[in-house]
């Protein structure tokens, strides 16, 4: 069994591995390299002002993705109950959102979080409890402000222009399902726990699962413990996940604004306009977390000019766009590159360690 449970362990090690860097950039550097091609001349390249105000602005844009890291950092800390000091917390961050960059969106990078806190010596219940609580609150987040947004707003915080409908369904049949899975992962952590670990263990059973069945009722069992620990948590504890969570999904979105700004210097900066580029940005970021490319690439680029039409031309947003991934998506994966064979070289010795410990 131990044999096993290391072969899956080199196998989410394999999954994470720095090579995987390569698909998502090439198709986000073809798909901006297609925009190019189609909507870019060097008149309009030209017109771009690369001036203390484009540096101002996009300096702030990296200001913001750093207070985003920092946000994320302080949630971890504090659903580990601070186990893990600020820097082993940012690390950790960075292989989490690695993982989210080279994993399909439909998939996201949860089932790499869960192999990595394991690693980081986690009780099972407790990498539950992080994981979960997360999607929890990430989820929370968005069932919030988008109705308020939308009230403000209407169907033009989704996308402006005459295919906007199209956009509408996807919009909403995602946040409708983000708001299912939400409720869910909310009843069996602070409700009924029980009924979630029958389930688990109900589905242990399906033939196309019985490879998964150790682990199934092993996070059923799991999710009852986290339950019970999370119930008696202060209310401080969760309001600092609430507050961390908001501040790490607000100046994600902002840093939009910032690069806009940069481009366009002549852009409305008033509120309502400002909070209209905001929500946008929400919405986009919701229709993107279900396309089939890694970390959204390709796709990613190509709404861009779209979602803010009346705020930035064509020509222009295809370069915005690309200034906006690199300091929000492919910075992660840089990171990560640089980070993640330091991270597997000191799991794989401690494996070793523990292996000789134990006199394997």
């Amino acid at each position: 069994m131990a044999k096993q449970d290391q072969h899956s362990d080199d196998s989410v090690l394999n999954s994470i591995k720095v090579s995987r860097i390569i698909l998502p950039v090439l198709i986000g550097l073809l798909a901006v390299g297609y925009m190019m091609y189609r909507q870019l001349d060097m008149e309009t390249f030209q017109s771009v002002n690369w001036n203390g105000h484009m540096l101002l602005w996009v300096t702030l844009a990296i200001v913001c993705y750093l207070l985003r890291h920092w946000a994320y950092s302080w949630r971890l800390r504090g659903l580990v109950d601070n186990q893990f000091s600020w820097p082993k917390s940012a690390e950790l961050i960075v292989l989490w959102e690695f993982s989210s960059a080279v994993s399909p969106t439909t998939i996201g990078g949860a089932g790499v979080a869960f192999f990595m806190l394991a690693q980081e010596k986690l009780s099972a219940a407790k990498t539950v409890s992080v994981v979960l609580y997360s999607m929890v609150v990430d989820t929370l987040f968005f069932v919030l402000t988008v109705p308020v947004l939308f009230m403000m707003y209407g169907s033009n915080m989704i996308r402006p222009g005459a295919d906007s409908g199209v956009y509408d369904v996807a919009f909403w049949s995602i946040i409708g399902f983000m708001s299912v899975y939400g409720l869910v992962f909310f009843y069996g952590l602070f409700i009924n726990p029980t009924a979630i670990k029958r389930l688990l263990f109900l589905l242990s059973k399906a033939p196309l699962l019985r490879r998964f069945q150790k682990s199934l009722r092993q996070t059923g069992i799991d999710v009852v413990t986290t339950s019970k620990e999370l119930r008696v948590k202060p209310f401080s504890f969760h309001a600092q996940a609430l507050v961390a969570t908001s501040i790490a999904w607000v100046v994600r979105f902002i840093a939009i604004n910032c690069i806009i700004i940069a481009f366009v210097p002549d852009v409305a900066t008033d509120m309502y306009n400002q909070l209209l580029m905001y929500a946008r940005g929400e919405s986009m970021h919701i229709i993107t977390s279900f396309t089939p490319t890694p970390g959204g690439a390709g796709f990613a680029e190509a709404f861009f000019g779209g979602f803010y039409a009346e705020f930035i031309s064509q020509g222009i947003s295809t370069i915005a766009a690309l200034v906006w991934r690199v300091v929000t998506y492919y910075s992660y994966l840089i990171a990560g590159a640089i980070i993640i064979p330091v991270w597997i070289a000191e799991v794989l010795a401690r494996r070793r360690e523990d292996r000789i410990r134990n006199g394997f």
